[in-house]
C-alpha cells in the first residue's frame, strides 16, 4: 500500500477461522508526507498464524499506529512480526500488541523499530503485554530498537504475567463471583486494543466476539460450515 501525501488509511483484520486453518498474512505500507495510517489485527481463532507488518515512514510528519490483539488456547500458535522504519524526520509511530494465552497455546512477538540517521525528532513507542492463564501457555517476546539518530524520543517494553489477584479480590469483595470477575478482567485487558477501532459498528461486533471467545462459548467461527472438532 502506497499512502499518498495527506492521506488517511485504516486497515482492520479479523482472524476467526477454525482449528485446521493456517494463515500467513503480510502487509507492506509506505508513508508519504503528512500521511496517517492505523492498523489493527485481531486474532481470535486459528491453528497457526503469522502476521507480518513492514512499515516505511518515508515522508515528514507521518503518523503510524499499529495495534494487535490475540486470544489463543488449545494448541494454537500466533506469531506477530513488525518492522517500522523511520527514514524521515518529525514522524510518530505507536505500536501496541496484547495477548491472552490459555491451554497449551504458544505465541511469539518480534517488533523492530529502526530510526535512520536523518530521522531526527522521531517519536516511537512500542509495547507488548501478555496474560498467561495456564502453566503450559508460552509467549516469546522480543521488542527491539535500532537508533542511528541522536535527537529522538523512543521507548519499548514487554510484560508477561498472570491474572492480577488484587484486582480479582477487589471484584469478588463486591459480590461478583470468581468466574465473572476473571471474565471482566480479561475483557478489560483486551479492550484496550479494540477501543482503537474507529468504526463503531465494527468495534461493537468485535467486542461481542471477544467477549464470547473469552467465555469459551465458541470453538469455531459462527459462519464456518466445517464444524471442526477441538
Amino acid at each position: 500500500v502506497n499512502v499518498g501525501p495527506n492521506a488517511l488509511f485504516y486497515l482492520y483484520s479479523l482472524q476467526n477461522q477454525h482449528l485446521i486453518s493456517m494463515i500467513l498474512k503480510s502487509i507492506c505500507i509506505r508513508h508519504n508526507i503528512h500521511s496517517n495510517v492505523l492498523i489493527n489485527t485481531i486474532s481470535l481463532y486459528v491453528a497457526t498464524i503469522r502476521n507480518n507488518h513492514h512499515l516505511l515512514l518515508d515522508g515528514e510528519h507521518c503518523e503510524n499506529n499499529t495495534f494487535g490483539m490475540y486470544l489463543m488456547d488449545n494448541k494454537q500458535h500466533v506469531d506477530n512480526f513488525t518492522s517500522i522504519d523511520h527514514s524521515k524526520p518529525n514522524c510518530l509511530s505507536n505500536e501496541h500488541f496484547k495477548g491472552v494465552m490459555d491451554g497449551e497455546a504458544t505465541a511469539a512477538f518480534a517488533g523492530r523499530i529502526y530510526v535512520r540517521r536523518d530521522a531526527q525528532k522521531t517519536l516511537a513507542y512500542q509495547s507488548n503485554n501478555n496474560l498467561l492463564l495456564s502453566d503450559d501457555a508460552q509467549i516469546n517476546t522480543k521488542p527491539q530498537l535500532i537508533i542511528d539518530a541522536d535527537d529522538v524520543k523512543c521507548s519499548h517494553g514487554a510484560t508477561v504475567g498472570q491474572m492480577d489477584e488484587d484486582a480479582l479480590f477487589y471484584l469478588r469483595a463486591r459480590g461478583i463471583d470468581e468466574k465473572e470477575a476473571r471474565q471482566m478482567l480479561m475483557f478489560a485487558f483486551a479492550h484496550e486494543i479494540i477501543e482503537k477501532i474507529r468504526v463503531e459498528p465494527l468495534k461493537d461486533r468485535i467486542d461481542a466476539l471477544v467477549d464470547t471467545r473469552l467465555r469459551g462459548e465458541i470453538s469455531k467461527c459462527n459462519t464456518c460450515a466445517l464444524a471442526c472438532k477441538n
